[in-house]
């Protein structure tokens, strides 16, 4: 059975639907105004329990998902959504055993969720210009037991990557126009680039300077996220959404000099032809 252990990170929620991802500890209270819980008397349950404090109210003791742990990290700047976190998995084909460069860290969602993707045998290389953007972000990756997938480099990209030959770059940076050079020597031979901007106009000048650059298969998009009213006699969307967050760009490296002209992915939308 898929039980509670000290040392895990649990997600506590109460009635109201208020969440709290606290560590469990052998010993301590975890304290609200609605009453006392002792963590001993969280341990050894099965995940999904309902739980109360002294007092009698009602809590769900959960295991955090990744959604969960990216929602509530630490933050001392804007994180990278969900919603478009794992679209970028996908695209940059992340998993297992792979290489990633990430640049900047910020406060490290992005990060995590790639660490995780790339299991244990895989290395997430994460760049940034500040110290204490890096801290923060290694101290949200020990706290879910992440940071040894994880080198933090210090420094700024523009005077380049030190690894070569790696699976796939994510840039979450201001420039990243201006860096495709940069990108494309440490890229393996068709590996995959992804970067979020803003603005469309950044846009703009990325799309170009990729073409420039010899990447092809290039895509831009961005991603809303609508949740319905989950009342089965009265479904309707909720009165918010989550909606712009960044434009996503992604795009192949291709091997230079090429006969051919460089696919630019105009006709993406149409539905792939799959043939056994």
């Amino acid at each position: 059975m898929n039980i509670s252990r000290a040392g895990d990170l649990a997600m506590i929620v109460g009635e109201d639907q208020r969440p709290f991802i606290v560590r469990l500890e052998t010993e301590g209270d975890w304290q609200t105004h609605r009453g006392v819980i002792r963590h001993k008397e969280l341990l050894g349950l099965p995940w999904g329990t309902i739980v109360r404090t002294h007092l009698g109210y009602r809590y769900y003791l959960l295991e955090p998902s990744l959604h969960d742990l990216l929602l509530f990290i630490r933050r001392k700047s804007q994180i990278i959504f969900p919603k478009d976190i794992g679209y970028i998995l996908l695209r940059l084909s992340v998993g297992p055993g792979k290489t990633v460069i990430e640049a900047g860290t910020g406060s490290g969602a992005l990060t995590t969720a790639l660490a995780w993707a790339v299991g244990a045998e895989g290395s997430v290389i994460s760049y940034d210009r500040r110290a204490d953007m890096q801290e923060l972000a290694r101290a949200n990756l020990g706290r879910v037991g992440l940071d040894s997938r994880v080198t933090f480099a210090l420094g700024d990209v523009a005077e380049g990557f030190r690894e070569t030959d790696v699976d796939a770059i994510f840039l979450d940076l201001h420039n990243p126009h201006e860096l495709l050079p940069q990108v494309k020597r440490s890229l393996k031979s068709g590996g995959a680039f992804g970067a979020i901007v803003p603005t469309a106009n950044q846009v703009s000048s990325l799309l170009a300077a990729l073409r420039d650059n010899g990447f092809g298969f290039l895509e831009a998009l961005e991603i809303f996220l609508r949740y319905y009213k989950t009342v089965p006699e009265r479904l309707r969307p909720v009165d918010r959404m989550v909606a712009h967050t960044g434009y996503l760009v992604f795009a192949r490296a291709m091997l230079p000099d090429q006969a051919e002209p460089i696919p630019t992915g105009e006709a993406d939308s149409e539905e792939p032809e799959i043939r056994e």
